[in-house]
């Protein structure tokens, strides 16, 4: 018997979320940084680190964080998925990207959707900058930047890109 093969149009999982969360030290902070349209870190004392978001306490020493560093909103794109199969409640033109981005200045990447080229052109070592929300509609929250983009840089080569893992 021959199994017939159809085309994926769409995946259906029902989740549900409910938590809240009361910001305090480094993390109202970074808050505030962002509803200003500003990126912070902190970097640690003992390995050099600097995480953004900061999070008070290096995840690799176990040691206070209180150094406070201005991070930039361009970065590279250390890893990256194109995303073929549609999902409920993401409202993006398939295929897209989402890319995990070593902002400059920042030694932890961060997860961030890229646009405005083909899914296809997305590649590591890309040189990206953020796409703010517009002013008026900034809070307390990463949704601020929208997406990245490529801009005209030269790609990282791999080897320049640090310890980040």
């Amino acid at each position: 018997m021959s199994e017939e093969k159809s085309e994926v149009k769409a995946i259906v999982t029902p989740t549900k979320l409910v938590y809240q969360f009361s910001a305090i030290g480094s993390h109202a902070e970074f808050l505030k940084a962002i509803s200003e349209g500003k990126l912070v870190g902190e970097r640690c004392p003992s390995c050099k680190k600097v995480y953004c978001p900061p999070r008070g306490i290096c995840p690799r020493c176990g040691v206070e964080t209180p150094e406070k560093v201005d991070i930039d909103d361009k970065g590279t794109v250390t890893t990256y998925c194109i995303v073929r199969v549609p999902s409920e409640n993401i409202d993006l033109k398939l295929p897209y990207c989402a890319a995990n981005i070593l902002l400059d200045r920042s030694d932890m990447p961060i997860m961030a959707l890229i646009q405005e080229c083909p899914a296809e052109d997305v590649r590591i070592g890309m040189r990206v900058e953020a796409i703010w929300a517009p002013e008026e509609d900034w809070g307390p929250t990463m949704e601020n930047i929208r997406y990245f983009r490529p801009i005209d840089e030269p790609d990282v080569p791999t080897e320049e890109m640090g310890d980040w893992y």
